[in-house]
């Protein structure tokens, strides 16, 4: 829960009669459950809400409810898993905007095309900081962190506001041990199976008629990690995905691509190595010789930070156990 102050009461007034309906959910179902959440009183007249409780409590339920109300906009319908989100996101919002230390300048969320990211945990925050500070970011951990999503909405926002010319993302085909050549089609057809998870939170940020036309223009490009050496990226935004997979020399041969006006984020899960038998993972290589390094920050992820379905924080913990 929020933390509590002086006592208030708030109102809020929706648009839509239908979205309304959904919003306080049956028998006012999901007005209670915010009750619970919060501590407050919500009463619903019409299509107005008053919530009643401590300033912050207050502004919580506020939050929380504006952002349901906008997911209804969009298509979404409210079920616990949903209400689960918002509590979660908003919640851990203003925890952040509490501590400036995981915040700079106060900003603690992503503004994008098709939605605002807010961090949930405060690695996830710290990750955000980070990456709105550093050149080069290390983002490291299980699956369902939040590393490449992140990751994305940083480097989409920045394109946006013209702070880069463009997105580079790239990863190894561990699977087709970079011989791409003997796949079908263009290059952009190989490596995108590889990079489906980028485009999947690529397209959730921005329209799906902008993600072509950037790729088209250039202003977003996909490539093997192969492709990258002897280039020198400057003015963008570079993402490296699934860097576990990476060796020493493919490693290095990457960093050293940094040019001005550039960021590069390096995502990956060292517990997910898929390299040969014998090969060290560049990824592992790296923490080791640059933690030490300044300017360079290194964000660890761990159980406590997965975003998917509660089960797969359990999941990644007790295999953590098992391989300790």
């Amino acid at each position: 829960m929020c933390l509590s102050n002086q006592a208030t009461t708030q109102y809020l007034e929706f648009s839509d009669n239908s979205f309304f309906s959904q919003l306080v959910g049956p028998g006012d179902i999901n007005i209670a459950s915010l009750e619970n959440r919060f501590g407050v009183v919500i009463s619903a007249r019409g299509n107005h809400l008053s919530i009643s409780g401590t300033e912050a409590d207050v502004e919580c339920a506020k939050n929380t409810l504006q952002y349901l109300y906008a997911q209804l906009s969009k298509g979404q319908k409210i079920d616990s898993s949903l209400l689960e989100e918002a509590v979660q996101i908003v919640s851990s919002a203003i925890s952040f905007q509490q501590n400036e230390a995981y915040a700079p300048n106060g900003k603690i969320s992503i503004a994008t095309k098709r939605k605002i990211i807010f961090p949930r945990s405060i690695n996830q925050g710290e990750y955000l900081a980070a990456m709105q500070s550093k050149d080069m970011i290390f983002g490291i951990g299980p699956a369902g962190t939040g590393k490449t999503y992140l990751a994305v909405a940083v480097g989409v926002s920045m394109l946006v506001a013209g702070k880069i010319d463009k997105i580079i993302l790239t990863r190894p085909a561990v699977e087709a041990g970079e011989k791409l050549g003997f796949l079908p089609g263009d290059m952009r057809e190989k490596v995108d199976p590889y990079l489906r998870p980028l485009y999947d939170a690529m397209h959730d940020m921005l329209p799906a008629d902008q993600v072509e036309r950037r790729l088209a223009n250039g202003e977003i490009e996909v490539a093997p990690l192969a492709f990258m050496r002897g280039r020198t990226l400057s003015n963008a935004f570079v993402i490296l995905d699934e860097a576990q997979n990476t060796t020493p020399v493919q490693m290095k041969m990457f960093l050293t691509r940094l040019g001005y006006n550039a960021r590069m984020v390096i995502t990956g899960d060292l517990s997910q190595i898929d390299l040969p038998f014998g090969i060290e993972s560049g990824l592992k290589q790296a923490v080791r010789i640059l933690k030490n390094v300044q300017d360079i920050a290194f964000i660890v992820f761990d159980e406590k930070d997965v975003v998917r379905h509660p089960i797969v924080s359990k999941i990644v913990a007790a295999y953590d156990k098992e391989i300790k």
